[in-house]
């Protein structure tokens, strides 16, 4: 049975990234893009997981799948559209749009939203950036999404990361200047005049789950906004192959894999979650 929303009020936006261990952009320095093909996928086994899990809480999400996955799985996107979920483009295979200049970028999304389609027969809204590659340097890339028939990225994270992020950027939903296409940033908490995270990912991993539940309370209750939240299939797959990776990549992709489906189900129990293009559907439609 369903546990009722301990928060009332805001509804949340769940989000996945559909990619395969080896695709993060922490391991590409270690593993080949050739090598791809060659690797144990655990992509079909993981999404699997992921699905009953939303199923079994009763939550629709919004699924950020990368078309060389789709490609290969297309058993996977059916099943995400046919579950009521909301397909989205997580790009081709997983380049950063830091590494790609306009015409290779254009390339990249009118590949990946045709793929999609023709697989699953909806029409692809939303667009989310490789490691949140978006950034001042290439704004650039929401004109060509406009173009592209994108009508949402989530793409910009508000945060300082060694990797990545665009601390000043708004901390939440704006619209493009020039397109009005909807840029739906990562959910972070403001503390002390900073962006501290709170939208998932390897934060949500390391921290107490109490911390997480309180920086979505804080953005729900005082900051009056629904929260966007992310994670990806393979952090509830603690077996996955080890990789030899320096200490602090190792540290930042395995803490707290075996944790990492008992939080989610906390999570999915103590908020409200939908599909990120309902919970911004007035917005989108503006």
């Amino acid at each position: 049975m369903k546990r009722e929303a301990t928060t009332v009020g805001h509804v949340n936006a769940m989000s996945v990234d559909v990619e395969d261990y080896f695709q993060v952009s922490a391991f590409e320095n270690h593993i080949d893009r050739s090598d791809w093909s060659s690797l144990s996928c655990r992509i079909d086994n993981n999404m699997e997981k992921v699905l009953y899990l939303l199923d079994d809480k009763q939550i629709n999400a919004t699924f950020f799948v990368l078309g060389w996955i789709a490609e290969r799985f297309p058993g996977i996107i059916r099943d995400i559209v046919r579950a009521g979920h909301e397909l989205a483009s997580h790009g081709y295979d997983h380049k950063r749009v830091t590494e790609l200049d306009k015409k290779a970028f254009a390339e990249d999304v009118s590949r990946t939203k045709n793929i999609l389609e023709d697989l699953s027969g909806v029409a692809v809204l939303g667009y989310r950036a490789p490691s949140y590659s978006i950034n001042r340097s290439n704004l650039w890339a929401l004109d060509t999404l406009a173009e592209t028939g994108h009508k949402y990225s989530s793409s910009i994270y508000p945060i300082k990361h060694d990797l990545y992020g665009m601390p000043d950027a708004p901390r939440f939903p704006f619209n493009h200047d020039r397109t009005g296409l909807l840029e739906i940033p990562v959910s972070t908490v403001k503390l002390f005049a900073k962006h501290l995270p709170c939208g998932g990912g390897g934060y949500f991993r390391l921290a107490p789950y109490w911390l997480s539940k309180k920086a979505i309370q804080r953005v729900n209750k005082y900051d009056n906004q629904s929260t966007i939240f992310y994670f990806h299939p393979w952090e509830i797959d603690p077996e996955q192959p080890r990789q030899r990776v320096p200490t602090k990549t190792r540290f930042r992709h395995y803490v707290n894999l075996g944790r990492m489906e008992r939080k989610l189900s906390a999570l999915f129990d103590d908020f409200r979650w939908d599909r990120v293009d309902k919970v911004y559907q007035e917005q989108l439609n503006q």
